[in-house]
């Protein structure tokens, strides 16, 4: 049974850091690259990754993550960073989920590549669709002005889809469907708001 936790649990931080990763390109890569630094919540990232926990690399994710928290909260700029994220998200969602999926391991690089494509893209680029499709629709349905408010809700979702995933990879599902039926309550909302 313990074989299968050290297989499982890291599979579980993945899933959870590429979800957050559809909301927020940056921040669960700064989060989790911090943790592995401070050596918090047993966070050890894959020799081919653990660069992530560099100076240099915290830095460029720490600007990475405050230029997007502040831009996101603008409608036009928000716009231009829902589609560069179409590529960025699912890009950083395979370097989180590879970063945490393998810890303290070499491994092949082309398999730990693989490995992030299949788990962590694919989650990611759901998550960011379901954002950019709901931003898109509160930006149309309030001119522009509900973006504030929903970007600091998808912050804060994205942090907690961090954290959970840190402290309780076991509950990673759980969030997962809980984005999921959110997503699909706010769209649903929307359309109704907009056919009206």
């Amino acid at each position: 049974m313990e074989a299968v936790g050290a297989y499982v649990i890291p599979v579980l931080l993945g899933l959870g850091l590429a979800a957050a990763t559809g909301l927020r390109t940056f921040l669960p890569l700064l989060v989790a690259a911090g943790a592995a630094r401070l050596g918090l919540w047993d966070v050890e990232l894959s020799g081919p990754t653990a660069w992530l926990a560099s100076t240099p690399a915290l830095i460029a994710l720490a600007v990475g993550a405050a230029l997007e928290f502040a831009g996101d909260k603008l409608p036009v700029v928000d716009h231009a960073l829902d589609t560069v994220g179409t590529v960025a998200r699912p890009l950083a969602g395979a370097l989180a989920a590879a970063a945490v999926m393998v810890p303290g391991l070499e491994p092949d690089p082309v398999v730990l590549a693989v490995a992030g494509l299949i788990v962590g893209a694919p989650v990611a680029f759901a998550a960011h669709g379901a954002k950019a499709g709901a931003r898109a629709a509160v930006n149309v349905g309030t001119g522009g002005l509900g973006a504030p408010v929903v970007s600091f809700a998808e912050d804060l979702l994205a942090l907690a889809t961090v954290l959970v995933a840190l402290l309780a990879p076991l509950l990673v599902p759980l969030v997962l469907a809980l984005l999921l039926w959110l997503g699909w309550r706010v769209l649903r909302r929307l359309r109704r708001r907009q056919a009206a």
